[in-house]
């Protein structure tokens, strides 16, 4: 159940990166009449950059989950075929 609501988690944080990257301008700006737009972008890219963060350490945390999972799972299968016999 941690797994699957850790995925979810991603997910969301992925869309929601990925409604902050629509804001993002990616033109050149360098007359002093668009220091406005350079400092939103700035603050844009900040937010971006703390996505980004959060969501690799999710990522890498829930496939190091998911993969712990499958092997306990396999395991456990393995051990139930392969158990001892008592004859």
């Amino acid at each position: 159940m941690g797994w699957v609501v850790l995925t979810i988690v991603v997910i969301i944080l992925a869309i929601y990166r990925w409604g902050i990257a629509n804001h993002e301008d990616d033109s050149l700006h360098v007359s002093d009449t668009e220091v406005a737009v350079v400092g939103e972008q700035v603050a844009v890219a900040k937010k971006l950059a703390a996505v980004d963060r959060w969501g690799k350490i999710l990522t890498v945390i829930a496939l190091v989950y998911g993969l712990a999972l499958a092997g306990a799972y396999l395991y456990k299968g393995w051990v139930e075929t392969n158990g001892p016999t008592f004859s």
